[in-house]
């Protein structure tokens, strides 16, 4: 069973990449995620990388962890719930059921899934192409993107991430 913190209202969203959508819009729905901590869903599925995520993101900046999922179906599942915004997903790849790339791809056509981001052990070349052509905005490598990840978090919550989707930022 996911862990579900406590909903908290928001401003409506738009779709996460912004179809139809002139800059200055899309700037304007950055400032106000800036407002409040990132709503966070982590699709993980070991235990221990998960809490120690959770404990790690929400201690450094303004997130909040809103559920988690350590498989592809209870992912979506959360995830397609209309009262389930998120402004931050992050996805592993290989899961205890199904896999990330399944969640990438149902994440892709939700307009509750703002930002979409990849952490993983396997972010080979190639796995970080079809990441980004599924729809993620960047790929880390857990083993050595950590910080990365955590700045484009901060970038994010201070409005000042892009949608690049061109892999890890340095």
């Amino acid at each position: 069973m996911p862990y579900i913190a406590q909903q908290t209202p928001s401003p409506a969203r738009v779709p996460r990449h912004g179809a139809g959508l002139s800059p200055q819009n899309l700037d304007a729905q950055d400032a106000l995620l800036a407002m409040q901590p990132l709503r966070t869903y982590i699709v993980e599925d070991s235990p221990v990388i998960r809490e120690n995520l959770i404990a790690t993101l929400e201690e450094l900046l303004p997130l909040r962890v809103v559920g988690t999922a350590e498989d592809e179906a209870t992912a979506v599942q959360w995830l397609a719930e209309p009262a389930h915004p998120v402004d931050l997903l992050i996805v592993d790849i290989f899961l205890k059921a199904g896999t990330g790339l399944g969640v990438l791809r149902a994440a892709a056509g939700l307009p509750q899934c703002r930002h979409v981001v990849v952490l993983s052990n396997f972010a080979t070349p190639d796995m970080r192409s079809k990441c980004l052509a599924l729809g993620a905005d960047q790929v880390f490598d857990k083993s050595n993107e950590i910080d990365a990840l955590i700045r484009y978090c901060d970038r994010l919550a201070n409005g000042n991430a892009s949608h690049s989707g061109h892999g890890a930022l340095a």
